[in-house]
């Protein structure tokens, strides 16, 4: 099976291919080449956000990728992402016609008539989630984006669309890895039918986000334990990298893997060539330790 036809349903019409390249502190310099490896390697997957502030860059990317590969924009899926507001931040969260407004200039900037997934990135918006989220349902019904969903919301979160009587999310993208499973509130989204959609998959490796300025938030336990999936990998003639990409692919969760090396952005598209077997999910699915380090969604009340 080629990585091209794995993917996984996020609604009837729209599927998410189960690899895709993220752009998470991607810088305007490095984001046009990036986006155009990536499209080389045989990502066809590209997630970005307002808040990465790389949309431009990212856009002249896709654009260029895509004609320098003989692709068309529908060989590609593009997710981008609402920034909310944050009230802590002195950021007055979004009303439902700033949220289309902001979907229209992320998609002015990437130079795309439609995105294929559409996320409210945070559950910053309080007294305006609902609101929020009626303004993604629109972008849909128009078809500005062929699937909507969340991201970073918990259980409450999630419960507040539900009682609303509205729609659910397609997907719900969040922090997920062997070191934060989030069993509880996968079993809620899996009854909502929202699709899980990894983030920082390779937290637990020693190398993750250690560069000046990306600010791991790792505790001094877990980077004492930043080998415990070397032997593992070694196992199957992969990398750590794949091992967790894997991980997350064959627990159902498309993942969001990020390099700038071309020959590590094809490996960690490399994850169908072997399968975990059961005793290493068995011993993988022990290793949870609660909320993660990438984010935190604070109080949901607020």
């Amino acid at each position: 099976m080629s990585n091209a036809q794995t993917s996984f349903a996020l609604n009837a019409e729209t599927a998410i291919p189960a690899v895709g390249f993220g752009t998470y502190l991607i810088s305007n310099d490095d984001a046009e080449n990036a986006i155009m490896s990536a499209i080389a390697a045989g990502y066809r997957h590209i997630d970005t956000a307002s808040g990465y502030r790389n949309e431009e860059t990212v856009g002249v990317g896709i654009r260029n990728g895509l004609e320098a590969e003989g692709l068309s924009r529908g060989d590609l899926f593009v997710t981008a992402k609402l920034w909310p507001g944050n009230p802590a931040w002195g950021d007055a969260p979004k009303t439902g016609a700033q949220t289309i407004a902001e979907c229209d200039a992320s998609l002015s900037l990437l130079g795309l008539d439609y995105v294929d997934l559409y996320l409210i990135h945070a559950p910053y918006g309080g007294d305006m989630r609902l609101e929020q989220w009626r303004a993604l349902l629109d972008l849909q019904a128009s078809g500005k984006a062929r699937a909507v969903g969340v991201s970073n919301f918990n259980e409450s979160h999630l419960d507040e669309i539900a009682d609303a009587g509205l729609p659910m999310p397609d997907a719900n993208q969040i922090e997920l890895h062997p070191w934060s499973q989030k069993p509880g509130l996968l079993a809620h989204m899996a009854k909502h039918d929202i699709a899980p959609i990894a983030y920082s998959s390779l937290v637990p490796l020693s190398t993750w986000r250690t560069e000046p300025g990306q600010d791991s938030a790792k505790t001094e336990e877990m980077k004492a334990d930043g080998t415990a999936f070397k032997d593992m990998a070694e196992k199957y003639g992969v990398s750590e990298a794949q091992l967790l990409l894997r991980w997350g692919v064959q627990n159902g969760y498309a993942v969001l893997p990020k390099s700038l090396n071309p020959d590590r952005m094809r490996q960690n598209l490399d994850l169908f060539s072997f399968a975990i077997d059961d005793a290493d999910m068995a011993q993988m699915a022990t290793m949870d330790r609660g909320d993660g380090v990438a984010w935190a969604s604070g109080d949901p009340s607020k």
